[in-house]
């Protein structure tokens, strides 16, 4: 017979998780509420791994400790045992209200993510069962002498877990999309107008019927009125300046129209033209300004419970909480004068009172100061008129990734093994091979222009979904040099995949930016808006799901015949620094011969996969002939077409990117692609628009 091997758990460690289970239970969910409500509103400043990390850690936690802490409560309240309860009943059915408050969590984040939202009904079931197993801990603690103060922070600590669950409600991209719906409106009733004629047809009297059209109504159902100019552009010349406050309070307007673009909602060409009008007469600053502040509303809706908060019935039930709150304290100091808790058991309940409190009056200072008090309250608007606009309400930045960079500084093959098998492959990478860059205020200029330009062009329908749908082949046409180098136009055109284009400009910028002496503005901004596309391709797919064809593929071969290509000429490359290593990198590259000269005595171009075949999706010398034709449109030319394509490059991949790749950044610092489609949409750049006509009014007209 094998023998049964039991772990004993020593007495002594027995007795010290009796003791203190509950006390640090509750200490520590105190603990990460005070992490949540100082560090959740950073990860939209900031994408860092490790502050979303952090984060992610203590949103996770934070809920399990609470929970876990109820159970051991209830557990111990249930208990026969009475010397396994090392803290009194009454007090430990105290302390249970405190972490329904914790539960409810801070306003700042309610959601890590969208997918977080679709779980409201796990939260609903779990407000209706930490609510049950509270109130058994509190039925069992009777005769309680501190009933009063529990009962306080029993309803306090309710409201607070309900107010989440509903703000996760809310969230929920159904529940969002189906908040933004119209009235069902059935029209006319066009059986009984047709019945009224058959009848007065049939007694054989003169009839016609007269269409009276109703003005036009918005996406919201809200009839607006008629203008003459509705469907023409409207460009004005002079670029009026906002204030502060007029920031703010546009880009709520613009948020509380155009928020269903993260769900797909259609809207009509009044609140087009609306929008274009706006942003026409703006500076590329105030523009972008207004457009943080209308994202940092959508994000607020999504992951926070600010949507919930601020209307009338949020502020009343927040200023009863905070009552209760407050009254909870006040009548625990005149009940424990009278009793014999123990001095750490005190210290440990004024820690979760004075907790409680403060994170109140934390919560007080961030919706007085949030955009959302702005814009509903003048007195506050004119008391934080200092706070309005100083610093991001995103990162602010764009990461970067280099292809010759990450082919060069390549990681040993067993340190990439074993980082796949351990799934951090990907972080590894961020860490290793992404760079970042300041969006500065004249590359916000040039995209502003850009789109700009496009919009003023966009007169018609037709013409926004021609715009919308080029991806640098529009560009060309003003460019009529191009002509003699077929490689430029044939490398963004239809016939080549959207991936593939964006690695041909790629490298091509790369090899010309590295290999130039002399580099203007429009250079630098296409080697950062290169570095920024490649970065979003491979790192952030999500974006390019909808366009990227092969894009794993195809990086991968290419990355392999670079590798190959260096390989063989790394005697060569000296061990300098890495920019100058880069440099000859490309030089090489450059010097590789793409052409032979015929009978004809005509050069012409050998293409890699007349060599190679079409087994390997590399992209690296058509790369190189592609640089080698934009090379020939001289110095300054170059880097202006170049730019101009970048742009558009940028435009159709957020434009064809999903609406929730869009929301879900905002969680992670933001990034610039969401800003160029929130810009493209207020354009009237997109296929977003409808004409929404009134109904057509039927009159029955006898005649004589």
């Amino acid at each position: 017979m094998s023998e049964k091997i039991m772990l004993r758990v020593p007495d002594k460690a027995k007795r010290l998780w009796d003791e203190w289970n509950i006390r640090c239970a509750v200490l520590i969910s105190l603990l990460f509420q005070v992490v949540l409500i100082f560090s959740a509103n950073s990860r939209k400043r900031t994408g860092g791994r490790l502050m979303t990390a952090l984060i992610w850690s203590v949103y996770l936690l934070a809920d399990w400790i609470a929970a876990f802490a109820v159970g051991l409560i209830s557990s111990g309240q249930s208990n026969d045992c009475p010397e396994k309860v090392a803290v009194r009943k009454e007090l430990a059915a105290f302390w249970a209200p405190f972490l329904l408050l914790h539960l409810g969590g801070p306003d700042v984040i309610t959601a890590f993510s969208l997918e977080d939202n679709e779980l409201w009904i796990r939260h609903l079931l779990g407000l209706m069962i930490q609510l049950l197993a509270v109130a058994y801990v509190f039925t069992q603690s009777l005769p309680n002498e501190f009933w009063i103060p529990t009962l306080l922070m029993f309803l306090a600590g309710s409201y607070k877990y309900a107010e989440r669950t509903c703000a996760l409600y809310k969230a929920c991209l159904g529940n969002f999309k189906r908040s933004l719906l119209p009235k069902p409106d059935a029209g006319p009733n066009y059986a009984k107008l047709m019945e009224e004629y058959s009848a007065i047809e049939a007694s054989q009297v003169p009839v016609n019927i007269e269409i009276v059209n109703e003005p036009e109504k918005d996406s919201a159902g809200t009839t607006v009125a008629p203008s003459p100019n509705d469907h023409m552009i409207v460009v004005s010349e002079s670029e009026v300046e906002l204030s502060d406050r007029e920031i703010v309070t546009k880009g709520y307007e613009f948020f509380n129209t155009f928020k269903g673009l993260v769900v797909d909602h259609m809207f009509s060409f009044h609140e087009r033209n609306e929008s274009r009008k706006f942003f026409f007469q703006r500076t590329a600053s105030d523009a972008f300004k207004v457009m943080e502040v209308e994202l940092n509303f959508i994000y607020d809706a999504l992951f926070t419970k600010m949507a919930v908060v601020h209307c009338k019935t949020g502020y009343l039930f927040r200023f009863l909480c905070a009552v209760l709150i407050v009254l909870c304290f006040q009548q625990f100091v005149s009940h424990h004068l009278h009793t014999d808790i123990t001095l750490f058991d005190k210290i440990v309940t004024y820690i979760l009172l004075g907790g409680a409190v403060c994170l109140e009056f934390v919560a007080f200072f961030n919706l007085v100061l949030s955009d959302w008090a702005i814009v509903s309250t003048t007195w506050i608007a004119d008391l934080t008129r200092p706070c309005f606009c100083k610093g991001y309400r995103w990162s602010n930045t764009m990461s970067q990734h280099s292809f010759i960079s990450f082919c060069l500084k390549e990681r040993s093959k067993w340190v990439d093994k074993i980082a796949d098998f351990c799934g951090i492959k990907e972080t590894l990478d961020e860490f290793r091979y992404k760079g970042s860059a300041v969006f500065e205020d004249d590359l916000k200029e040039f995209i502003f222009k850009e789109l700009k330009a496009k919009a003023e062009k966009a007169k018609t329908t037709k013409d926004a979904k021609e715009i919308y749908s080029s991806r640098g082949d529009g560009v060309l046409w003003n460019y009529p040099s191009h002509y003699p180098h077929p490689s430029i136009s044939s490398s963004i055109s239809d016939e080549v995949e959207y991936d593939e284009s964006l690695m041909l400009w790629h490298i091509a910028t790369e090899l010309l930016y590295s290999t130039s002496s002399n580099i203007d503005q429009n250079g630098k901004f296409c080697k950062i808006l290169s570095d920024y596309m490649l970065y979003l391709l491979v790192m952030r797919p999500m974006f390019m799901s909808a366009v990227a064809g092969i894009a794993q593929i195809r990086f991968q071969d290419t990355r392999e015949e670079a590798k190959k290509f260096f390989q063989r000429w790394e005697s060569e490359l000296t061990p300098s620094a890495a920019e100058e290593r880069h440099k000859q990198a490309c030089k090489k590259l450059l010097e590789v011969k793409t052409t032979v000269v015929k009978a004809d005595q005509k050069k012409t171009v050998i293409k890699p996969n007349e060599v190679k075949g079409d087994r390997s999706k590399s992209v690296l010398f058509d790369a190189c002939i592609l640089a080698n034709d934009l090379e020939q449109l001289g110095e300054s030319k170059k880097w202006e077409v170049m730019s101009k394509v970048w742009v558009e490059l940028l435009c159709y991949a957020a434009s064809h990117c999903r609406p929730n790749a869009h929301a879900q950044q905002l969680s992670k610092g933001g990034e610039l692609i969401t800003f160029v489609w929130l810009l493209m949409a207020h354009f009237g750049l997109g296929e977003q628009f409808r004409i929404e006509s009134g109904h057509a009014r039927a009159k029955l007209l006898v005649t004589k």
